[in-house]
């Protein structure tokens, strides 16, 4: 499948702990995480772009120059004056993480406000992919604004991925984001739900439940996400298990979901084989937890990008 993949959602700026009880700087963000995957696993000639909204100051130009560093087109993005990136802070214990945010006044926050720039990166684009803390952060109006325009890229036959991404947190009250992230899926033609989740939040008492649930709105491929006990499509009807690749050792979990989604999507992108870019997404899951931070470095993914 060729032609531009465009990733819709907040980068934030990172901080993580590193050697000394020092913090380290980076960028990630889950849209940001996956669109960092997918250009690792495509050909270089397919352009894969972000959509985002910064602000006009330094640590907006570094996060920039970052994205752009990784292959990743920046010329769709946002800059908004008086705002800027929201940063948030990585705890680990055991290899588990828990967060601190300081986002409330990101420029992210007002990346589909201007619908005509949200329509410019949308049309020339192929793949798509948008997640539920993308509109977790919008203004109900801004949603609308952004569903809107990503019913007419599905409508348009384009391949839209969502990732339901559940934080609660993020949301005025449980309603709302239930009834929101339906939506999203709706507007989707791939949803790729974590089942803890779903489990947790749409009360599905099995990933034949959450199966369902979504197959009711009109979805054809699902890709359910759980963890350890692996992964369960379910693609015109036909649900395929695929088994979870074991770690060699668990360091940080952060971004191994956004992994496998940009994994996936990569490995789907170029094949069309759905079961195959799931056991290559596994593999490439298992060894990002294998390192602190949610972008695996370069050098580790050489031998991925050659499988």
């Amino acid at each position: 499948m060729a032609g531009r993949v465009l990733s819709i959602g907040e980068c934030m700026v990172e901080l993580r702990q590193a050697e000394g009880g020092l913090l380290r700087q980076g960028f990630a963000g889950d849209s940001f995480n996956t669109a960092y995957y997918v250009r690792a696993f495509l050909p270089e000639l397919q352009p894969v772009d972000y959509f985002t909204a910064v602000g006009t100051d330094t640590i907006s130009d570094e996060m920039l120059a970052f994205v752009e560093g990784t292959g990743i087109g920046t010329s769709f993005v946002r800059r908004v004056p008086g705002r800027s990136p929201g940063l948030y802070m990585i705890h680990l214990k055991d290899g588990e993480r828990s967060f601190s945010y300081w986002r409330s006044a990101s420029a992210a926050r007002l990346l589909a406000d201007d619908g005509d720039a949200l329509r410019k990166a949308i049309d020339p684009s192929e793949v798509i992919f948008f997640s539920g803390i993308t509109l977790a952060i919008l203004a109900p109006e801004a949603v609308a604004t952004l569903l809107a325009e990503i019913g007419r890229a599905k409508a348009a036959g384009k391949l839209v991925a969502f990732d339901p991404n559940i934080r609660p947190r993020l949301w005025d009250d449980a309603e709302t984001m239930r009834r929101t992230i339906t939506a999203g899926a709706a507007a989707a033609t791939v949803v790729m739900p974590s089942f803890e989740d779903e489990a947790t939040y749409f009360d599905d008492a099995s990933i034949e439940a959450t199966i369902a649930r979504y197959r009711a709105l009109g979805i054809d491929k699902l890709v359910v996400k759980n963890g350890a006990e692996g992964i369960t499509l379910s693609v015109g009807g036909n649900e395929t298990f695929v088994a979870s690749v074991a770690a060699s050792k668990v360091v940080d979990t952060t971004g191994a979901g956004d992994s496998f989604n940009g994994a996936f999507l990569a490995r789907y992108i170029e094949t069309g084989d759905h079961v195959g870019a799931a056991e290559f997404a596994a593999r490439v899951a298992a060894t990002v937890i294998v390192h602190h931070g949610a972008l695996l470095p370069p050098a580790e993914l050489r031998g991925f990008a050659l499988a």
